[in-house]
Parts: structure tokens; sequence; C-alpha cells
């Protein structure tokens, strides 16, 4: 048998199938570095919530003056007393608050570093240069804080993302074993109770990880372990609905998706305000930002302002189990 040439080697090493699918690698390649450095390269503060709390005149003086920095940093609204103000950090609708002292010339910023102490810090500077020019003093007060063991508020981001990872892993696993379509509504059927199967160890063992065994997030442990076993569930559903849509082709779709957009969206390295625009708006409607928000709010803000990410994440569970037995119905009709 005479040899073979090497274009024809070639030929047969590399199908039109494996081209493709190295194609797809190298755009998700490239897509993975434009995201995560065009979100994180150059973080500024964009129309972040703070409160001001001085007398009547004051506050307006104040606040208009905050709403007139170049690049419009702050988004500032008047609140009539401190209580308010720490009130309104607690339940999420502000990221600071500056307690303006009319009699003194030393002022109070009210800071959470524990929904992230990038934002935090970044606020710091800012109004501290403000007050400066102003010459004012400023005293900073966390009311918040960031637990001892999650020093910059990057825990719950981290457990999100993992439960993530275990999400398109599993339902991807499934999909290797035996065809990326199932063949049948049994089998649809099948792997998404496998996948909620997943969802409810993996919810866990995330949940004992990073509270008890670590120490890394305060928190109720069965709250995290809710919205670890919702986490996981929506992005395998979504998972398993793109492979019984585009077959193998839908893993790599997940991965755009939850990955590529998902992971510098998520407000985790940086907190939503410190996004560009792009990056801010997408974020909370993918799992890992909806996760991260979630996941913040149950450890240091008393499991407020999570009706929205949780039906957000409820949706892409939905959805995707709908989409996933929509799709092997219709490839069991003839």
């Amino acid at each position: 048998m005479p040899p073979r040439s090497f274009r024809a080697e070639v030929t047969d090493a590399v199908t039109p199938r494996a081209t493709l699918l190295i194609l797809g690698v190298v755009a998700l390649q490239l897509l993975f570095i434009a995201s995560y450095v065009g979100a994180l390269h150059d973080p500024k503060p964009r129309d972040v919530p703070i409160g001001v709390v001085a007398p009547r005149a004051a506050a307006e003086q104040t606040a208009t003056r905050l709403a007139r920095l170049p690049g419009s940093p702050l988004d500032p609204r008047t609140l009539p007393d401190e209580r308010t103000a720490r009130d309104r950090i607690r339940n999420r609708d502000i990221d600071a608050a500056l307690i303006v002292d009319p009699s003194g010339t030393t002022d109070t910023l009210l800071v959470a570093s524990g929904g992230g102490r990038v934002l935090s810090t970044t606020l710091t500077a800012l109004v501290t240069k403000l007050e400066k020019s102003e010459r004012r003093a400023l005293r900073t007060v966390d009311v918040i804080p960031s637990a001892p063991h999650d020093p910059n508020g990057l825990s719950s981001f981290y457990l999100v993302i993992g439960w993530c990872v275990g999400g398109y892993l599993g339902a991807a696993a499934l999909a290797v074993s035996a065809g990326a379509k199932p063949s049948n509504l049994s089998r649809a059927a099948i792997r998404l109770g496998a996948t909620a199967l997943i969802a409810i160890v993996g919810g866990l063992g995330g949940a004992l990880i990073a509270g008890p065994v670590l120490d890394a997030l305060p928190g109720g442990t069965a709250a995290l372990w809710g919205l670890g076993a919702l986490v996981i569930f929506a992005v395998g559903a979504a998972t398993l609905a793109l492979q019984g849509l585009f077959g193998t082709i839908g893993i790599g779709l997940v991965i755009l998706l939850v990955v590529v957009l998902g992971n510098p969206s998520a407000g985790g390295a940086l907190p939503p305000p410190l996004l560009p625009p792009f990056w801010q708006a997408i974020g909370p409607a993918l799992p890992p930002g909806a996760g991260t928000w979630s996941a913040r709010s149950i450890a240091y803000f008393d499991s407020n302002a999570m009706t929205g990410p949780l039906l957000v994440l409820a949706a892409w569970a939905a959805v995707g189990t709908a989409v996933t037995m929509a799709a092997a119905t219709r490839r069991r009709t003839p």
C-alpha cells in the first residue's frame, strides 16, 4: 500500500466537523478575553445610589453638588435621618450615605463592604476628595462590613460561580454519556431529574463549605442551600435545553452565556455600579449575576432585595425545563 500524502493525512485527521469545532473554540476564547478585559479593565463608578442626610437647605445643596460631579459617578437622593440611611443600605436601595454635620467640619460616610469592598473603597476615595475641596474632613463607617474570612466580599461570587460550573458540567456529562439530544420524553425527564439531584447535593455542599467549614460567609446555611440548588438547576436546565436544540454546540452556547458574559457581569470582582453599561445591563438577567446578588443579600443584608434575582433564576429553570421537554417532543414527532 503506497504511503499517503501529508495532505491526505491532514484531511483525514482534521475533519470539517473538527474544523468547525476548533473555530468555535477560538471564537469563544477571543470573546472570553474581550468580555473579561472589557468589563474589568477600567472600573469607574456610574450613577451609584447614595443617600444624603443634612438639614433641608444643606441636603439639597450637597445632593446637587454630588449629582454634578464629572462623569456622573453618583446618583444622590436626600434622606431624613441617619437611621433611614442605614435602613436603605441594609435594604440595598443605596450603596452609601453621606451624613453632613452642619455644626462642625467633619462629615460621615456610611458604606457597606459586604456588598463589595472595591465599591466602598472607591466611594470613600471619591467623597474624601470632594470633602477636601470643601475644606471638610470625612469619617468613614462600615455599617455592613464583610466577614473576617471574606475581607474583599468575594466569597459569595466564587460560591455562585462554583454552583454554575456544577450546573453546566453536570448537564453536559449527562448528555455526553448518551448523546447530546434526548431521544424521547422519558430520557429528557430523567436528565432533568438527575440535574435536580445534582442541584440539591451541590447546593448543600457549597453552602456547607462556604459557611460552617471555611467560615467564609455569614448567613443561614439553609438559605444558601436553597439558593445553590436553584442556581445549579437553572444553569443545568438551560444547558439541557440548548443541548436539546443544538446538540453539542449547545454546551458552547451555555459557556458563552454563563462564563463569557455572565461571570464578568455578575458584580463579583467589580460590583455593578463599577461595570461598563453593557455588562451592568446584562448582569442581573444572567444566573451568575442573579446568584451573586442573592448570595450577598443572604450573607450580609438580611436576605433583602432578593425577589427580582430569584425570579430571574426561576425563569431560567422553568424555561430550560420547558424547552428541554419540547425539544424531546419535537425529536419524537416524525
